[in-house]
């Protein structure tokens, strides 16, 4: 059971909802996807009419929760309005921070990651910074309160994968709150290597939602967290640099 702050989840995979061709395949892929967490930019949302239509319309909100991001901010004030208009919307007291701090690489603004997430714990807010893989800058999100901390695997949306490994080990060695990889997840492999690392858990969209088939794929997404976790749990045999036989070799004939 994966637990953030007052919230428990038993599917470890979360979903964004944007950039899919129509809404019902956004809603089979999110039924294929096991996921119990939404993830959704609030500039999608009419904060002002929260009552006007909206993508989240064909989904079963009842059996999701759900986590508005601050995407599109590129201030601490920007984030933290968002996040209180999520609030006063009614939407969810669980957000997620993102503060941009490039155009062209969509890369985290650290700085100003962490001060929107010192504000918004203060503020009383299930706070879950996204970040990049830098293991310093992790620590002191936790240290300002976080209740989660979501690493980049890589830049969003590009499919790189995990470009960093021993960052995101050394990320989840260190926290003391779930650790979730986000952005930059490609192909299942990538989300299996993540639960492999020891992550608490995975969010992706764009692996999903721009797939050739984003029902099978959010499928294949759901099975390979589940596997990347059993994997982890289980432990893997350590690498050797030469071979080694899984027959024994005692009581072969010889001449």
């Amino acid at each position: 059971m994966l637990q953030i702050g007052e919230y428990q989840f038993e599917s470890r995979l979360f979903l964004g909802t944007g950039k899919f061709r129509n809404l019902d395949i956004q809603a089979e892929a999110v039924a294929a996807s096991g996921t119990e967490v939404l993830t959704f930019a609030l500039r999608r949302v009419n904060l002002e009419q929260p009552d006007q239509p909206s993508f989240l319309d064909r989904l079963d909100l009842d059996r999701f929760t759900l986590l508005p991001n601050t995407a599109g901010a590129k201030t601490v004030e920007e984030a933290v309005r968002l996040a209180r208009l999520a609030r006063a919307s009614g939407l969810c007291h669980m957000v997620k921070v993102e503060v941009i701090g490039d155009d062209r690489t969509l890369l985290p603004d650290p700085l100003a990651t962490l001060e929107a997430t010192r504000q918004l714990v203060e503020e009383g807010f299930t706070v879950l910074p996204y970040t990049n893989d830098d293991p310093i800058l992790a620590r002191q999100l936790e240290e300002a309160g976080a209740h989660a901390i979501m690493p980049g695997a890589s830049p969003i949306g590009s499919g790189q994968g995990i470009l960093n490994p021993l960052n995101i080990r050394l990320i989840i060695e260190q926290a003391g709150v779930p650790v979730l990889v986000d952005a930059g997840i490609g192909a299942p492999s990538d989300a299996a290597l993540a639960m492999e690392l020891g992550a608490d858990g995975v969010l992706l969209n764009t692996a999903v939602s721009q797939a050739k088939d984003p029902v099978r794929m959010a499928r294949a997404m759901k099975l390979a967290v589940e596997a990347g976790r059993l994997s982890h749990a289980a432990g893997r045999i350590p690498k050797k640099e030469v071979a080694s036989p899984s027959s024994p070799v005692e009581g072969i004939p010889t001449s």
